[in-house]
């Protein structure tokens, strides 16, 4: 178990939500899960994708398994194609999907920059830096000239869609991926600009992004990744809260459909909490415990019309978005501000206002 200098113990709590020992039991459920490989799989004997293995491993390393989260980086450095690409899935060591996810490759440097800010180990950063640059030149070759990020390459070329959610992510990987730059001593200027480029396509044209108006991450990722804030990102929030927020129980993953979901409501715990709204996402937190298994593990959701629980499955992944919520609320670790400091410049908002000048499409 981490521990500050005082001796004290320095895993995440939230007072009469949940108990440091608590939380460390969610980490080792999905210790648990992890295969011999490092991989770490939606549930046993699921599948692997590499966006959902990274936060499993950031977990882990907030709740002290580090040796577990390390061989989480140490499978992805290890099955990072020369591209810079991963396969889409995994199921143990047979590739399911071969195509990329540009999201997916993205994520890997917001589990490094968490990872330096909860141990402040830079060789960690030196040794995964090869793999953070060669995974973020992959994700950049597939930016459309508007700024958005297309999402998937296969053996037919690339996909000619964008997705608000997944571009959303890809700004904060950027973000992350910058700060990496900077620790590691190869400066990357020509990243900065396509985050502008991106964070732009976001904050200004919406268009550009197939409408998935129904689903809750559409919702709240812009702000969870750090395009929107301030008053815009409020005003968002107040729009479709109704649409989505189930009082008691978390939120709805699909507007339409009387199914929660714990892994979103926790990701909106971490939106409103980078936004100030703290009571909010604390009662949000604990909202979605009912999800909690006594093993420590959380179940991925609730059909509320008649009380199942649905998929019948405790993904590691819905356990890694309570361990992280929990962090962000408790402030427990150097990691816990990680989706807080994910704004982009403030001035880049108004930049975006700047008339075809500035070489961005307005």
């Amino acid at each position: 178990m981490p521990r500050a200098d005082n001796g004290a113990t320095t895993v995440p709590s939230v007072p009469g939500v949940l108990s440091e020992q608590e939380c460390l039991r969610t980490g080792r459920a999905i210790a648990d899960m992890q295969q011999s490989s490092g991989a770490i799989p939606w549930f046993p004997g699921g599948h692997t994708d590499p966006w959902d293995h990274i936060e499993s491993a950031m977990a882990l390393i907030v709740t002290g398994l580090r040796e577990e989260a390390e061989a989480a980086f140490e499978w992805s450095r290890r099955t990072q194609r020369p591209d810079g690409s991963w396969p889409m899935q995994f199921r143990g060591d047979t590739i399911e999907n071969a195509d990329s996810d540009s999201n997916f490759a993205a994520y890997i440097a917001v589990g490094v920059w968490h990872h330096h800010l909860v141990t402040g180990d830079r060789e960690f950063v030196g040794r995964m830096w090869p793999t953070v640059k060669a995974a973020l030149d992959h994700v950049l070759s597939m930016q459309a000239p508007g700024g958005e990020i297309y999402w998937a390459r296969g053996e037919s070329g690339i996909a000619d869609e964008a997705l608000l959610t997944g571009c959303s992510s890809i700004h904060h990987g950027l973000r992350c991926a910058l700060r990496l730059a900077e620790i590691a001593g190869d400066p990357q200027p020509e990243w900065e600009f396509a985050l502008y480029r991106l964070g732009h396509a976001l904050r200004r044209h919406p268009e550009v992004f197939a409408p998935k108006p129904e689903y809750s991450m559409d919702w709240y990722y812009p702000i969870l990744g750090g395009a929107v804030r301030g008053t815009v990102a409020h005003e968002r929030i107040r729009e479709r809260w109704n649409d989505f927020v189930v009082d008691g129980l978390g939120i709805r993953c699909v507007d339409h459909r009387p199914w929660v979901t714990g892994a979103e409501t926790c990701e909106l715990v971490l939106a409103l909490d980078a936004l100030g709204s703290y009571t909010r996402a604390r009662e949000l937190f604990a909202s979605m415990q009912h999800l909690r298994d006594p093993d420590g593990s959380y179940w991925t959701g609730l059909v509320f019309s008649d009380g199942k629980r649905w998929p019948v499955e405790k993904s590691s992944w819905t356990s890694a978005a309570v361990v992280l919520a929990a962090d962000a609320l408790s402030r427990t670790t150097g990691g816990s501000g990680l989706f807080r400091d994910a704004a982009a410049p403030a001035e880049w908002a108004g930049a975006d206002r700047c008339g075809d000048g500035c070489g961005v499409r307005v």
